[in-house]
């Protein structure tokens, strides 16, 4: 990392990296924190500092910010684009200008791209740039898709981040990259494991970084995009604007008759369980998303963002880690949890549904539905399955012929979500895989089909 202490911190489930830089003198400049700020108060108070600082290097779409909430409780001044127009207090940036950060200072530099008003920030120690933050301009391998502000000005975007790629490249080879998003994000184009990086680097290896000319790079970026989340294209206004300040991280306990009241009053009901505790028994309509690093990932793109929420969890699960993952992304309409899990809600005579999971060998000529990701279905799928991506199947619940089908994903748990979905849309004979396609490949000994 150089002569200057940056802490990267990932959030594993969104794919993205948050810093804590500490600037020696006590104090700490954040960059990038979302609204899930408990690993970041952690790595300050263990190293004793105060978080004086939050910038931010852009209007995020997959994530709150955090820096509207270090600003009243820390007292944090707030640094970020001045074209980004926020309504909050904050001190507004443009390319060039230059923050004294007490020995250090961070210099802005435009990227748009990632989105219209996207900035970078240069750490300089003197006149030497130690590190650069860029957020989601140019990252490991790759770089961050241009298709979240609006439609129309996808291709203007991915112009603009070929030249902000490449003002980035003019820095010196040993100048570390520090971006936000990385692998597993949806912002970004296919990226590689690795979580930073540095100019020289990126240089000889970044493929963007190598095409022969603006159009090539254009086309690679744009050929290269998958689906996001629906949640992406609301979160950068709220962000704009200033995330609510929320606290407290426990669930109202809300007993069985509480719970069937507000589904019935259209409440998603959103299980966090193991996926095989599911499967054994659960509340009729409700949502299979198992409580994982990626919990926030897939409620953001299963469940509508105005429906007030209710949990069923098992007594070994956090309650924070459900709230907090799910505030980051906006959903604040958490209106509790089922008191006592599944046994008070049959302890109670209220009805329950079952979705069996099924081993590969068992699944013989039955229809199997695959839903994950198109890059995913193509690097290798059973040869007779149909293809919806999980994010789509809700608006797709009616193309599917009727008779069994055995959904099936990765490992399970976004087949059992889909398989959820289907059954709320009145969809029966449904299975889950308990696995995936190499499973079903090693019990068979078949050959699994890929793409050509």
């Amino acid at each position: 990392m150089g002569d200057v202490n940056v802490i990267p911190l990932v959030d594993e489930g969104l794919g993205n990296s948050a810093y804590l830089v500490d600037l020696a003198d006590g104090r700490a400049l954040a960059v990038d924190a979302s609204r899930d700020l408990r690993r970041l108060r952690e790595a300050a108070e263990k190293r004793g500092l105060k978080l004086a600082y939050a910038a931010d290097t852009h209007l995020h779409a997959d994530f709150l910010t955090g820096a509207v909430a270090l600003a009243a409780s820390d007292g944090a001044t707030v640094l970020a684009s001045a074209a980004g127009n926020r309504e909050y207090p904050h001190t507004p940036l443009a390319d060039a200008d230059e923050v004294d950060l007490g020995g250090l200072t961070l210099r802005t530099l435009a990227t748009p791209g990632h989105t219209h008003e996207h900035i970078a920030f240069e750490l300089l120690d003197g006149p030497r740039t130690l590190g650069v933050f860029t957020g989601g301009s140019l990252l490991v391998g790759s770089a961050a898709r241009t298709d979240l502000v609006a439609p129309e000005r996808t291709e203007e975007l991915a112009r603009a981040q070929y030249r902000s790629l490449h003002r980035l490249a003019r820095l010196d080879d040993d100048v570390a990259v520090w971006p936000t998003h990385g692998a597993g994000s949806f912002c970004s184009a296919p990226p590689g494991a690795q979580r930073t990086s540095t100019i020289g680097i990126e240089r000889a290896t970044n493929a963007l970084l190598r095409a022969d000319s603006e159009d090539v790079f254009v086309k690679q970026l744009l050929d290269s995009l998958g689906s996001f989340p629906p949640y992406f294209l609301r979160l950068g206004e709220i962000n704009r604007r200033g995330p609510a300040l929320v606290e407290g991280d426990t669930l109202h306990s809300l007993r069985a008759p509480e719970v069937a009241a507000l589904r019935a009053s259209g409440a998603a009901v959103v299980d966090v369980r193991p996926i095989t505790d599911f499967a054994a028994g659960h509340v009729p309509g409700s949502v299979s998303i198992a409580l994982r690093p990626v919990f926030a990932t897939w409620l953001g793109w299963l469940v509508a963002s105005d429906k007030p929420l209710v949990i069923v969890r098992n007594p070994d699960q956090d309650p924070a880690e459900i709230v907090w993952q799910a505030r980051k992304i906006g959903y604040d309409l958490i209106a509790g949890e089922l008191d006592g899990g599944m046994s008070s809600w049959t302890a109670a005579g209220k009805p329950t549904s079952t979705i069996p999971l099924v081993t590969a060998e068992r699944i013989g000529a039955v229809r199997v539905l695959d839903i994950r990701q198109d890059n995913e279905f193509a690097s290798g799928h059973l040869p007779a399955a149909d293809h919806i991506e999980l994010g789509a199947l809700a608006g797709r619940a009616g193309d599917l012929p009727a008779g069994p089908t055995v959904v099936m994903c990765g490992h399970g748990e976004r087949a059992m979500s889909a398989a959820s979905v289907l059954a709320g849309a009145g969809r029966h004979d449904l299975a889950v895989l308990d696995g995936g396609p190499q499973d079903w490949a090693e019990s068979t000994g078949q050959s699994l089909q890929v793409a050509s």
